[in-house]
């Protein structure tokens, strides 16, 4: 005798299915739709596929330090819309009653131009912070105004009079980023947490239109990036034929880097040639891979009626290169003489990948005993090491150079600290151990300076 169940359990029974089958069906259709929206990322790991969330949020300058600074970030290209918000830091959350909220320019960003990178396209967004208070401590959050949102992440205006502050500065960072330059930037934070901004001199990645590369750069150093104001010299490795064309500036560097415009120069330079000028402090940064002439008058227009207490020079190229096989005969025939006559105090370089420091004496009669002329660095970051070539480092002296301190097969930070009137010089191992301390002391009436090893 046939059994027959209730009317109910039947109806049950095929309102489950119905509801899995059209949960599967929900299911495949989500999935398809965030792999048009991600495009084609084969091979991307997990860590460098955009999405609706921003990330790889970046703080630079642009504008006066004491009022201003801007925010870059990354988003899929479904976020056609984003935002900042800015408020004054409190005790508290309630700051967030008190935001203002600024709308971002959006860029849409081809990864896929450069042949070695995944079909992807992405959205930069960057917003600058303007008519902020000095030496004010703000809060931040970028996102899409909805739902997609960073942290709150805070950062510090600069004073608009001459007070003290403290940098930290990186020579190239370049090969195997993630796995070795990282601990080198947290090694930085651990050491100089308060730092107001971070030199990045060149060579900040190997392959410069490779965006795994640049993905590996942003996640080694963090929210760091996004806390730590970024002053980026252009290097060598961040310039290469795209797809057998011309050679070029990275792709990514001015989609991702918010940096000031000397609109006095050549389109080509925009953005890699620029000025800082911090509490008193002018930073002059300069690329040292192409139209040297044209940055040489243009050193010269920053340096001439420069009134700044410290005057501070950084570039990839070393000057006075301590590697083998490195020369950089240009700048030390067309960039010192400047650097001499406007007492330059400090000069910063990478390129070379083994740690050089020296100095250059000044005398301004026979009778006299030499005053400190300009200190050069040259310092590395990364795991890529070269050995030294002691013989060029002599032969130096013969255009007024002497040498220091030098080392190789070492990973280096440095912190610069500025207060009253000295400069002080710390290079530290990637453990954290001191390895060079250089003090310069200056009279600001008559510009003369002494240094203390």
């Amino acid at each position: 005798m046939a059994m027959c169940l209730p009317a109910s359990l039947n109806f049950k029974e095929d309102y489950m299915k119905s509801l899995i089958f059209l949960s599967l069906i929900l299911y495949f259709f989500y999935a398809e739709l965030l792999l048009k929206a991600h495009d084609q990322h084969d091979g991307l790991r997990h860590w460098e596929i955009p999405s609706h969330d921003p990330d790889r949020i970046i703080l630079t300058f642009h504008g006066d330090p004491s009022t201003s600074r801007a925010v870059t970030w990354r988003t899929d290209k479904t976020i056609t819309k984003a935002v900042a918000q800015i408020a004054e830091a409190t005790v508290n959350s309630k700051f967030t009653s008190n935001d203002i909220e600024i709308d971002a320019a959006t860029e849409a960003f081809d990864l896929g131009q450069y042949k070695r990178n995944s079909s992807l396209i992405v959205h930069y967004h960057s917003v600058r912070f303007q008519d902020l208070k000095p030496d004010t401590l703000y809060v931040y959050r970028v996102g899409d105004g909805s739902k997609h949102w960073s942290e709150w992440i805070q950062f510090r205006t600069a004073k608009s009079t001459y007070a003290p502050i403290q940098f930290v500065y990186f020579g190239d960072a370049q090969n195997d980023i993630l796995d070795h330059w990282s601990r080198v930037i947290r090694m930085a934070y651990q050491t100089a947490p308060n730092a107001s901004f971070a030199i990045h001199a060149g060579d900040l990645v190997n392959t410069a239109h490779r965006d795994h590369e640049w993905a590996q750069w942003f996640k080694a150093g963090g929210f760091l990036h996004s806390q730590w104001t970024a002053i980026p010299a252009v290097g060598n490795h961040e310039f290469s034929s795209v797809n057998g064309g011309s050679r070029r500036v990275s792709i990514q560097w001015r989609p991702q880097f918010t940096l000031p415009v000397e609109k006095s120069l050549d389109p080509e330079l925009h953005e890699t040639v620029y000025t800082v000028d911090y509490q008193d402090v002018r930073i002059i940064v300069l690329n040292s891979n192409e139209n040297l002439e044209q940055q040489t008058e243009y050193l010269e227009a920053q340096l001439k009626n420069c009134t700044a207490k410290w005057k501070i020079v950084t570039c990839h190229h070393s000057i006075f290169s301590p590697a083998r096989g490195r020369d950089f005969k240009f700048a030390r025939q067309n960039w010192k003489p400047m650097l001499d006559k406007y007492n330059v105090d400090l000069v910063l370089n990478g390129h070379d990948h083994t740690y050089a420091r020296g100095h250059v004496p000044v005398r301004t009669n026979k009778s006299d005993t030499p005053t400190l002329g300009t200190v050069y660095v040259t310092s590395v970051s990364g795991p890529k090491q070269y050995g030294l070539d002691r013989k060029q480092i002599l032969a130096y002296n013969s255009q007024g150079y002497l040498s220091d301190k030098t080392a190789e097969q070492t990973q280096f930070f440095q912190v610069i600290s500025i207060e009253d009137n000295t400069l002080s010089y710390v290079a530290y191992t990637v453990m954290g151990d001191e390895y060079d301390r250089a003090t310069i002391t200056k009279d600001f009436a008559t510009g003369k300076k002494s240094l203390k090893d």
